[in-house]
């Protein structure tokens, strides 16, 4: 089987400039700029600009004329101004994205590229009965486009998870850090379930590879009460091995306690 990923190609790092030099280029740019507009104007090829006039430069830049009639100055500096802000405003509302284009936008920073290899993440949790802490697993997935499933067995309740790097970081420290599996939570926990599990209930990642393609669509929760059933699911996905491997570390965690 061909590796998902082509290890002979070169890698290369982006050049990445640091604060002082994207500053330092800036004002290249625009300095480069004001020099086109000064040598249009010496060969006439367009009309020099207006002063930018302020009411704090007022007397400096125009002088004589401010002191003839002030309030015919003022008023037309007031009125250039106001023309500046426009014409700003208008610049600023023509960039601006729509809110399909924001949303897009969104979409196409969490959709990442999988072309060389699907990132796969697999979580098991001991006791996945609450009904808050499924909708967290569930909402996140779904915001971060991650595709896998989710089953549900005693003792080996399996999180699996398919996207992106990015996505997986993301919703590794949900599973990781963010919820807290061991707090007691509400009466809709099922009452099967004894307090001691509850208690100790713990997520681990057991395993975090790549593979050439998604194997699952839509995150969806699965209910199987025997682990042929489990196993029998996770077959029809071609990914049994998954099951194995949590089966395996239950049993391995249930010697330790």
């Amino acid at each position: 089987m061909r590796p998902p990923v082509d290890t002979d190609k070169p890698v290369t790092l982006g050049v990445y400039l640091t604060k002082k030099e994207q500053k330092k280029l800036r004002r290249q740019t625009r300095r480069e700029a004001q020099k086109e507009v000064q040598e249009k104007v010496r060969l006439e090829l367009m009309p020099p600009p207006e002063p930018k006039v302020r009411i704090s430069n007022l007397m400096r830049v125009l002088g004589t004329e401010a002191v003839q009639d002030p309030t015919k100055v003022e008023a037309h500096v007031r009125a250039q101004m106001a023309k500046r802000q426009k014409a700003h405003e208008e610049a600023n509302a023509a960039r601006k994205l729509s809110t399909e284009q924001r949303k897009e936008k969104k979409v196409k920073k969490l959709k990442e590229d999988l072309t060389n290899g699907v990132h796969i993440a697999v979580y098991r949790i001991r006791n996945l009965t609450n009904p808050a802490k499924k909708f967290k697993v569930e909402a996140n997935a779904n915001q971060l486009y991650l595709t896998g499933t989710v089953v549900l067995h005693r003792d080996v309740n399996l999180v699996v998870v398919e996207g992106g790097p990015k996505s997986q970081k993301k919703f590794k420290k949900l599973m990781m850090h963010r919820v807290k599996w061991e707090e007691h939570s509400s009466k809709r926990d099922d009452p099967d379930v004894d307090d001691d599990t509850k208690r100790n209930n713990k997520c681990w990642l057991i395993w975090e590879g790549t593979a050439k393609d998604r194997s699952y669509g839509e995150m969806k929760f699965k209910q199987c009460p025997t682990e042929s059933m489990a196993r029998e699911h996770f077959k029809k996905h071609g990914t049994e091995h998954y099951w194995d491997l949590a089966l395996s570390h239950s049993v391995l965690d249930g010697t330790d306690d």
